[in-house]
């Protein structure tokens, strides 16, 4: 049903976002991380359904535990400098980066075999920005 009146809509931060951890996975600090189809966190890889999350905060190592069973801290909404796979161009700047594994982007995603990271917003000596 429309609101007929004012309504107070809760808010939450999500810079930092906490999410639960896939089995048999480790996930290292400073990696890119995505959400399974299951929608737990994981180190990024080439694969389809996954959903770019961001930066991991901290290390977990879930492995040998069931999904869910630990939690990563997830910076979220920022521009990361990620590794260049070699076919990220400035011809790239503002389209979609997709994920390699969990420190690297691409270009292209490989006759649909990635996932989308994120849209490029910078190419430097250092890697390739996305956001």
């Amino acid at each position: 049903m429309a609101l007929t009146q004012d309504r107070n809509t809760p808010m939450k931060k999500t810079e930092v976002l906490v999410v639960p951890v896939a089995a048999n996975v480790r996930i290292f600090a400073g990696s890119l991380v995505v959400a399974t189809a299951t929608g737990f966190a994981a180190p990024g890889s080439t694969a389809l359904g996954l959903s770019y999350l961001g930066r991991a905060e901290e290390s977990v190592d879930n492995r040998g535990g069931a999904a869910g069973a630990a939690q990563v801290e997830i910076r979220h909404g920022k521009a990361f400098c990620w590794g260049n796979d070699g076919t990220v161009t400035q011809a790239q700047m503002f389209k979609p980066a997709y994920i390699v594994d969990d420190e690297t982007v691409a270009a292209a995603d490989a006759g649909g075999t990635r996932s989308a990271a994120g849209r490029i917003v910078g190419i430097d000596a250092y890697g390739v920005w996305v956001e």
